[in-house]
């Protein structure tokens, strides 16, 4: 099977080119494969197996050299970027981008974090899993305020797309019949402690048009027959996640999208296939295929078929269009409107609220929960609320008690100290905000004149920074966030803001640069994310987003994908494609 799976040099012409293997490209594939079309994923790292290649599974901190952290000299030479993010340490780093091969340049007086994951199954293997709805409140933002262009899609477009990759992917939460976020084909959710059941109390109660959920994750609480018929399991609550689960307790294109994709017999992948550009024949106005170079000999080839489904992540994307220069597209494929690269947008992550229960000294949690809670957006209405800045946040967060990691930092000595390692410390409960960023055309991504990396291709250079719309919702999160603790009665509550020191690309989140719009003039793709110059060219990764909107864009990715499919299968079925 794998020999029939995997391929290299071809000459076979294939339905679609699905270019990216994450969260989109996995769907993308499933998609067509089922449908019965011969699909090709062209992915541009390592091979990663299911349950095989996860080699930091199930280890113990003490079974690392130097305790779950990277050795020094390491991480200056090949991860000095990658080393931010949350899930970076010695028994995941080998999921992460070698910084080293993968330079990209930013303008200057800006910073960018840019993370990547090169291998089967992106950074499907890395992300953390918060799934949620879009409303019309998100897709109707930029009408309503007049920054960016209006989404050509609203809630009802989408909302079978979403119960479609709900019920597949699996998708814990609890039904809170909330207008600005939709509730879905749901799990039974991870259950809140103690302090933080308070805290809700509390936020209900002087805060009517306030609530704080359990937050929405793609783990799998109470596998149905469906999710066990794909071999996979019950989620542990290890919060090991990033990893690798061989329980396939949580949503990947590991455990879920390629296997389903390759049991149809229609799924081939070619790896290590650095995409370097589309082949565009200007007769036709088709894209006829991708060229790529292998990621370790430099070679190049390429690969044909009648449908191009770009998957490679925003900036991936991006970057590939506007290297496909051509002569009726000399500034980027499929570029006739001049938006490509423009509007990026990352979500605002820059107010921390921490602070100390009193009380619930009796009390402690069992596992790991993989997931935290969090306090809906209640600024969706923008006629409702006076503030200084435009669209709002959502609040995530969660409780937790000191333990003998925390409290071991304490001084002291001998059996007193010892002692008091036994013991746990107080509750604290930290939140943190997530707020929207508005669309702005200075935010962008273009190709750096001079500069290319290993494979010869021009790097990225990227201008992108907080407005002050941004650092305004920030600083009013901080002190939203500290009155809602002090209310609740906590302790010693403490605020930050990181706007000034914390720049865009950490929530990798990124969206944009390639927008979908109802005016082919100010939009690079269709309602249908499919291109409005190429008929046969879609992108369906976060570069087609309109807006950053307040929740997590993953879910969003998903069902724009599944609808794109669909859409594309039938125009292939009447031929118009």
């Amino acid at each position: 099977m794998k020999d029939k799976l995997y391929i290299n040099e071809t000459k076979e012409h294939f339905d679609v080119l699905v270019v990216g293997s994450g969260i989109t490209g996995g769907w993308a594939a499933k998609e067509f494969c089922e449908r019965g079309y011969k699909t090709l994923i062209i992915e541009r790292g390592r091979v990663v197996e299911h349950r095989k290649d996860y080699i930091g599974e199930g280890k113990g901190p003490w079974q690392f050299a130097n305790r779950m952290k990277v050795d020094n000299l390491l991480v200056e030479e090949q991860y000095r970027i990658q080393k931010q993010c949350y899930a970076f340490n010695d028994a995941t780093k080998h999921f992460f981008g070698n910084d080293r091969d993968l330079p990209y340049s930013t303008e200057t007086g800006t910073d960018f974090s840019w993370i990547r994951a090169n291998q089967l199954g992106g950074k499907s293997l890395l992300w953390h899993r918060q799934s949620y709805r879009y409303s019309d409140f998100d897709f109707n933002a930029n009408k309503a305020d007049g920054h960016g262009i209006d989404w050509p899609i609203r809630y009802k477009d989408l909302a079978p797309w979403y119960s479609k990759v709900e019920k597949h992917a699996g998708i814990s939460g609890s039904p809170e019949q909330l207008e600005q976020l939709p509730d879905g084909e749901f799990l039974p959710p991870f259950e809140m402690t103690s302090p933080e059941k308070q805290l809700k109390a509390s936020i209900e109660k002087h805060y009517p048009e306030r609530t704080l959920i359990m937050g929405r994750t793609a783990h799998l609480t109470k596998p149905s027959e469906f999710h066990l018929s794909q071999g996979r399991g019950q989620c542990m609550a290890r919060d090991e996640c990033q990893k690798g689960c061989s329980f396939g307790g949580y949503f990947s294109s590991q455990s879920s999208t390629l296997p389903a994709a390759a049991k149809t017999g229609n799924l081939h992948i070619a790896p290590n296939s650095v995409v370097h550009s589309l082949i565009y024949d200007e007769k036709s106005n088709r894209v006829k295929g991708v060229r790529v170079i292998d990621n370790d000999t430099l070679k190049t080839r390429e690969y044909f078929a009648r449908v191009v489904f770009l998957c490679a992540s925003t900036l991936g994307s991006t970057q590939i269009l506007l290297n496909s220069k051509t002569k009726t597209f000399p500034n980027g494929l499929a570029n006739s409107s001049g938006v490509l690269g423009h509007y990026l947008m990352d979500h605002n992550y820059n107010a921390v609220i921490r602070g100390e229960f009193e009380g619930f000294e009796d009390e402690y949690y069992s596992g790991r929960r993989p997931s935290g809670i969090m306090v809906p957006n209640f600024q969706y209405r923008p006629d409702k609320y006076s503030k200084k800045y435009l669209r709002g946040y959502a609040f995530g967060g969660g409780s937790s008690r000191s333990n003998w990691q925390s409290s071991g930092w304490s001084d002291g000595i001998g059996a007193e100290f010892k002692n008091r390692l036994t013991q746990a410390g107080p509750w604290h409960m930290t939140l943190y905000a997530q707020g929207e960023m508005l669309p702005r055309y200075e935010n962008s991504v273009s190709l750096h004149p001079t500069k290319t990396d290993k494979w010869g291709i021009p790097q990225l250079h990227i201008n992108c920074k907080w407005s002050e719309n941004e650092i305004l919702m920030m600083q009013d999160a901080a002190e939203t966030g500290k009155e809602m603790l002090l209310k609740a009665g906590l302790k010693n509550v403490h605020a930050s803001v990181t706007t000034d020191t914390k720049a865009p690309g950490l929530a990798i989140h990124e969206v944009g640069t390639a927008r979908m719009g109802a005016d082919a003039k100010q939009s690079v793709l269709n309602a249908y994310n499919q291109s409005h110059d190429i008929p046969n060219l879609f992108v369906t990764d976060g570069a087609s987003f309109c807006s950053s909107a307040v929740a997590n864009p993953s879910l969003t990715f998903m069902a724009l994908t599944v609808r794109a499919v669909d859409y594309c299968a039938k125009e292939m079925n009447a031929k118009r494609i």
